[in-house]
């Protein structure tokens, strides 16, 4: 049924086991809910593996400094973050499935060469924040459960991760298996902390209205943000569906289209979900104690939730790191290919972004404030891959009969703006 586009740009390259399963033959299933389910079925997945990125070892970071720091002060920004999200991923989504193309080399087919390398340049430098981000979160899971040095860590951690992405290179599903697996320990460690923690109900609903307490709370909602709409999701997605997803009929763009929609409600509902646990347990039993660091909340989880939450949340650390890191590597890939169509192999890209973090890791910087620093850098990335993506989608002849109608683009356009305010406030704030 679904057939390999082609393409009037040169399409992303695929190895063989890749152009196998990027032809997808929906089957034939009964009418109703079961029919709808099963013709859905074999086109979910790429948002799950995007997913990642919105719970990361920075998210982590982030999350438990605002609880301790706030309580449940910042609720509301981890809630408008993951409503965000969705509304991104879509669109992302979207554009693989209406071109064929990746957002990075849609930049580069149809903006200016130089405008195009500028932004190629500044995805890298969001590709190596990424890295250091999920290096540090897994190093510093090892360092938990184990005592490893953190440089031990992160070179484990490193390794780890090629071998979850070279799952990639046999089938698609085999890698989405493994990252969702990966998922499933993240938040089997967050239902139980957050089912002991005591968590106060009336104080969420408090937290869900839109304030702050000062210019670091600012500062800190920033890169919150940056850890939840992470700019190398925006560039994946789309080049995870249109490797997988080539819809030739305007029927079979909406069967597509559909299971898309589906996919990223899903998929970002248990990311924001995982978010929001992190943040309450963070805010219920770490309140008030002056931790701001994931070693100080890993000692302060199991003073008061016991050894299992404790170790919960260091595993939950591990997958993070593990699964992340294989995403932000198969993410640079994608950001190189599409911008100035040049590959270089893995093992290369992983150690020049790579050596920032080992880095960091071997001068001895603290590593819980190398990861808030990260989602700093990640959030000013945001608009470089934001206003592009709103501007694709909303453009006819790009994206056809799947160009975004004109509420959607006013959604988008809304949420770069004030994604582009904050950082702009924030850049203030470190400036002066």
């Amino acid at each position: 049924m679904f057939q390999t586009r082609r393409y009037a740009a040169p399409p992303p390259r695929r190895t063989t086991s890749d152009a196998a399963t990027a032809v997808l033959d929906l089957p034939t299933a009964p009418a109703g809910i079961r029919g709808r389910l099963g013709r859905m079925w074999p086109l979910l997945g790429p948002a799950f593996v995007t997913a990642v990125a919105y719970v990361d070892p920075g998210n982590f970071a982030t999350n438990i400094s605002a609880g301790s720091a706030y309580g449940y002060l910042l609720v509301w920004v981890v809630v408008v973050s993951n409503i965000m999200a969705m509304l991104i991923q879509y669109l992302s989504a979207k554009a693989g499935v209406a071109t064929g193309l990746s957002l990075p080399a849609l930049c580069r087919e149809h903006l200016p060469r130089r405008v195009a390398n500028g932004l190629w340049g500044q995805a890298e430098l969001v590709a190596i924040a990424t890295d250091l981000a999920e290096i540090v979160g897994g190093a510093l899971a090892l360092k938990l459960l184990f005592d490893l040095p953190l440089i031990v860590g992160g070179t484990i951690t490193a390794v780890v991760s090629f071998v979850v992405l070279g799952l990639k290179g046999k089938s698609h599903r085999h890698f989405e298996t493994v990252i969702i697996g990966l998922l499933g320990v993240i938040l089997v460690g967050f239902v139980y902390d957050v089912a002991i923690s005591g968590v106060d109900s009336m104080a969420v609903l408090d937290g869900t209205l839109p304030r702050f307490a000062g210019m670091d709370s600012v500062m800190l909602a920033a890169g919150m943000l940056g850890a939840t709409v992470m700019p190398h999701a925006i560039y994946l997605h789309s080049a995870l569906t249109s490797e997988r997803l080539h819809a030739r009929t305007e029927q079979e763009r909406v069967t597509v289209m559909r299971s898309q929609r589906v996919d990223v409600i899903v998929a970002m509902t248990v990311a924001g979900l995982m978010n929001l646990s992190l943040l309450l347990v963070a805010a219920s039993a770490l309140s008030g104690q002056g931790i701001d660091t994931i070693e100080g909340a890993h000692a302060g989880l199991g003073d008061s939730l016991g050894t299992g939450a404790a170790l919960l949340f260091a595993l939950g650390l591990l997958a993070s790191g593990f699964a992340s890191s294989s995403v932000g590597t198969l993410s640079g890939q994608v950001i190189m290919e599409g911008f100035i169509r040049r590959q270089i192999p893995v093992t290369v890209r992983r150690l020049i972004t790579l050596l920032p973090a080992l880095v960091i890791l071997a001068i001895g910087v603290d590593p819980t404030a190398a990861l808030v620093g990260s989602q700093v850098v990640l959030s000013f990335g945001i608009p470089f891959a934001l206003v592009p993506l709103v501007w694709f989608t909303a453009r006819k002849d790009v994206m056809g009969s799947l160009v975004n109608r004109k509420v959607t683009t006013a959604a988008g356009i809304v949420v770069a703006a004030a994604i582009i305010a904050l950082n702009a406030v924030l850049l203030v704030q470190l400036a002066s």
